[in-house]
């Protein structure tokens, strides 16, 4: 059998673990005296790969994961992490007992889930999840009697293998984010006041990258960052975006004006121009709701993108970039050129989506 060189990407993401290294570096730096932290691998590691940053988390003494699914849980486990391992959204049955060879640490919202969840031999003890914050997702109410009965039989199921309590905070402005503070601490003390669990015992946590860059003291045990660690947020800080998205320039041509450009004919040209097919469209996650915003990088000069996303491709002009050639490559962000701002208002959503998006859609080259 003929071993074969791998298939050259159209597409891929460039990313650069020093700068993950950094973020992460900075991000211990920020935490409160005697708060811990839990690196959260959502989204095979915001896109990132978890194989290749939990070996940096090691390096920094990181014992807490957060994942949400068993996929995660295994990529973390076989990546050579050993600390704890916490699933941050409620699980089905099946997959929790498919997971209790990853020791993960199960969420519980539910006496529904209490009840399937006591039977269960092996499992490394559960978070008792409380609506706190608001989210109204997938954790436990108990601001009504209805919800305080339903806790106690809660803990009457599971209260023995209880390891933590916890919220998630929908809102980080200081005012919300205080009080929702203050009404998670508040339920933690009537809990244990209304039962056997003790709060020195717990792990109570709550707080994510938004939490710990508000500015806001609040009462937790351990923040539960992910964001925080590829650069989204506070480059004032030293924070910086560790992922790039590029393609390559397939094709030029010189088009008369008048003539129309994509599907549709949407743009049409108002001069002679030169244009460049690039090989990235929104199969690869280069999202059609950038139609006439987007502008991508190559030979260091901006160039915009004309012409309705198609599925493999995007067309840019590069008439004032007359050294372009078939071969260069376009890239669609980039820390220095098109900022995270920049980026933000072409696809009208945050970089953590684009990211996980961009990660788990196109092939990975690390730095």
């Amino acid at each position: 059998m003929t071993v074969q060189d791998p298939p050259v990407p159209s597409s891929w993401c460039e990313i650069n673990l020093d700068r993950v290294s950094k973020n992460l570096e900075l991000t211990l730096g920020l935490l409160p005296r005697g708060a811990g932290f839990c690196a959260v691998m959502k989204a095979d590691a915001y896109g990132h790969g978890i194989h290749r940053i939990v070996p940096l988390l090691l390096e920094q003494g990181v014992t807490c994961a957060g994942i949400t699914s068993n996929a995660e849980a295994r990529a973390v486990r076989d990546a050579g992490f050993t600390g704890s391992l916490i699933r941050l959204r409620a699980a089905t049955l099946h997959e929790v007992e498919a997971a209790i060879p990853d020791q993960v640490e199960e969420q519980v919202g539910s006496l529904y889930a209490a009840k399937h969840l006591r039977g269960l031999h092996g499992s490394s003890g559960f978070h008792l999840a409380l609506n706190a914050g608001g989210m109204s997702r997938d954790a436990l109410d108990v601001s009504t009697q209805a919800g305080q009965k339903e806790c106690r039989d809660i803990l009457d199921e599971v209260g023995d293998r209880t390891v933590g309590i916890s919220t998630h905070f929908p809102k980080n402005e200081p005012a919300p984010l205080k009080a929702g503070s203050e009404r998670f601490m508040q339920q933690v003390d009537w809990i244990c006041d209304n039962s056997d669990l003790n709060k020195t015992d717990m792990l109570v946590h709550a707080g994510s990258t938004l939490t710990l860059l508000s500015g806001v003291e609040i009462e937790t045990d351990m923040y539960r960052c992910g964001a925080i660690l590829y650069g989204f947020l506070n480059p004032e800080l030293g924070f910086r975006p560790t992922m790039e998205l590029k393609a390559q320039v397939v094709h030029l041509g010189v088009y008369p004006k008048g003539a129309s450009v994509g599907y549709d004919g949407d743009y049409i040209l108002e001069a002679d121009r030169r244009l460049a097919c690039i090989s990235i469209g929104y199969a690869a996650g280069y999202s059609r709701i950038a139609q006439d915003r987007g502008t991508v990088l190559i030979r260091g000069k901006r160039a915009r993108v004309l012409g309705k996303v198609s599925m493999n491709s995007i067309v840019a002009d590069v008439t004032r970039i007359p050294d372009v050639q078939v071969g260069d490559t376009a890239t669609v962000v980039s820390d220095d050129a098109i900022g995270v701002q920049t980026t933000i208002e072409q696809f009208r959503t945050i970089l953590p989506d684009l990211y996980s998006d961009w990660g788990m859609r196109n092939p990975r080259l690390y730095r």
